[in-house]
């Protein structure tokens, strides 16, 4: 159980799989760079939590619902859940769908985040959840998703990895790789300028002596 002083945004579990020193800048330090991707898919975001509610047939849609967990201390929002009428069970069926402007990934990066969203839901209506989507920008076709056991396990130990992250309140040290050329924080980062050695603020340092 966790205080809502401790809770984490949803949006860090993707963060921490694409690049744990990207999510400590973000998350503890407060950086934030934008770039044409990041814009791309704020503005995509934004459409689908302003299109409001909606009623189609025995499917109801609510679109930028806050979602949060106790057990596992999490805040966010939900880009568009449908509530499908289960005729047998007399009883609606949430399907959480989360929009991306670009492709599927070959990780589970973006798993991990909507199954996270998806635990949130379940422990504020009390049911269990089978299944969400993705709806990727690009491609323009939805991505069905099971929640299954490993991947629940998965995302369990994702959070965990984020919490721990923000307790310690370190930034990793800095490793360039090739994703790091899409990062929008590659000029705050400076993967290539600064070592696996050496922090922000020890290069801040080196590079004050040195003036």
């Amino acid at each position: 159980m966790y205080a809502e002083d401790d809770y984490v945004s949803l949006s860090a579990l993707q963060h921490l799989a694409f690049c744990p020193r990207q999510c400590a800048l973000i998350h503890l330090e407060q950086q934030w760079v934008e770039n044409f991707l990041t814009a791309e898919g704020r503005v995509m975001h934004d459409r689908a939590h302003d299109e409001g509610a909606q009623i189609r047939k025995d499917v109801r849609i609510e679109r930028g619902t806050a979602v949060s967990s106790v057990e596992f201390g999490l805040s966010g929002k939900a880009d568009v859940i449908e509530y499908h009428y289960d005729k047998i069970e007399q009883r609606e069926i949430p399907f959480p769908i989360e929009y991306k402007h670009g492709k599927p990934k070959a990780d589970d990066t973006d798993l991990v985040q909507l199954c996270a969203q998806t635990l949130c839901l379940e422990e504020m209506l009390g049911i269990s959840i089978p299944a969400g989507a993705f709806y990727y920008g690009k491609t323009r076709h939805r991505l069905e998703v099971i929640f299954s056991a490993a991947l629940r396990q998965r995302t369990k130990q994702a959070i965990s990895d984020l919490h721990s992250l923000i307790q310690k309140g370190q930034t990793p040290h800095a490793k360039f790789s090739k994703k790091c050329e899409a990062c929008s924080l590659i000029e705050v980062c400076l993967p290539k300028t600064i070592s696996s050695k050496f922090s922000v603020n020890d290069y801040i340092i080196e590079q004050l002596k040195e003036a």
